[in-house]
């Protein structure tokens, strides 16, 4: 039976944790993605298509041949651009959308995110709750969703994922703030007064969940998928202080001054951090998988505090290699400018 598949943005963070056990799974495995591939453990397992989702011709091109399509290319927050965001978000997926249903794509899974929720007012966030997206990357999402359903109706077998934040090996992105702080015992900032309760997923629990949905011969769903077992973030990143017998130390910054401060900084493209980050980090975020459970038979393995300690130590055992690199990915570090100045004063 056929199995191949091609990945967008598949040279990213999520797009190579797929892709290596989508090949344990004996699947045809393709990456599309505008960045080069620096997994070297998938050089020559892998075929890369050096393609932007915005081109539409290219992307209609690229899609022929496959049995499966993974829509995992995004922009991210960090882009804050409403432009740039939108095109790649909205039109990229539509133009992946078209050329899918006129290619015939068995299925395609398309990754929304938890962000269509906006800051979480009905805990736990279930599938058919309210949306009340925060920034444009929330609104982008939005509108993907709606275009996946669009074409749905066209006869596209689609199912749609929204994942908490997800982090494993080879994270960094804004998770490298906190790593780097526990490595060097220095302090460890949060918004508000840690109490509240946080959930994350791990990488390999959202990959489980993609094939999943996939394979399924249910389609036309929307899924949460998040960890089963979170606590707050004061006891989470509590253990990672514990378990690397580091010297840092949890501190508390005011949530509003601290809003108001970073929303400055974000207008001003002093620090990466945008307003999905600081605005649901100091409350109650969690959402309901029961959903994923009963329809997909999903079942995420890793708790939060697995998966953080997991992710440092990756970042512990490979920091020299990564220290310098930065962009806009998450499998690189972001540049905090002004936020690296203020973290070395503690």
């Amino acid at each position: 039976m056929s199995k191949r598949v091609l990945i967008t943005g598949g040279c990213g963070f999520l797009g190579v944790h797929l892709a290596r056990q989508l090949l344990k799974n004996n699947y045809e495995v393709t990456l599309l993605d505008i960045a080069n591939l620096d997994a070297k453990d998938l050089f020559g397992k892998v075929k890369v298509i050096k393609c932007d989702v915005r081109d539409k011709n290219k992307i209609g091109k690229a899609i022929k041949n496959y049995d499966y399509v993974v829509h995992a290319a995004a922009a991210l927050p960090i882009l804050r651009e409403k432009k740039i965001i939108f095109d790649i978000n909205i039109n990229g997926t539509k133009n992946v959308l078209e050329a899918s249903l006129k290619n015939k794509i068995k299925r395609l899974v398309f990754i929304s995110s938890t962000a269509v929720y906006g800051i979480p007012r009905h805990l736990p966030e279930a599938e058919t709750n309210p949306l009340d997206p925060i920034g444009y990357y929330g609104e982008s999402k939005v509108t993907g969703e709606k275009l996946c359903l669009e074409y749905a109706k066209k006869g596209l077998s689609v199912n749609i994922l929204r994942p908490k934040s997800f982090l494993g090996p080879e994270r960094l992105g804004v998770f490298e703030l906190w790593f780097e702080a526990i490595y060097s015992g220095r302090a460890v900032f949060i918004l508000g007064n840690g109490n509240n309760r946080y959930q994350l997923l791990a990488v390999s629990d959202a990959v489980d969940a993609i094939i999943k949905a996939l394979e399924s011969k249910i389609d036309g769903e929307i899924f949460n998928i998040g960890a089963l077992e979170f606590q707050t973030w004061n006891q989470d990143l509590g253990s990672v202080i514990k378990h690397a017998k580091s010297k840092s130390r949890i501190i508390k910054l005011p949530t509003i001054p601290s809003q108001i401060l970073l929303g400055l900084l974000e207008i001003l493209n002093l620090s990466p951090i945008a307003a999905w980050h600081y605005k649901t980090m100091p409350v109650d975020s969690y959402i309901s998988v029961k959903k994923t459970e009963k329809l997909l038979n999903w079942i995420p393995q890793k708790s939060n505090e697995e998966l953080l300690i997991e992710s440092y130590d990756w970042y512990k055992k490979h920091r020299n290699e990564i220290i310098n690199k930065v962009g806009m990915t998450h499998r690189v570090g972001w540049n905090f400018k002004l936020l690296n100045l203020i973290k070395n004063i503690f």
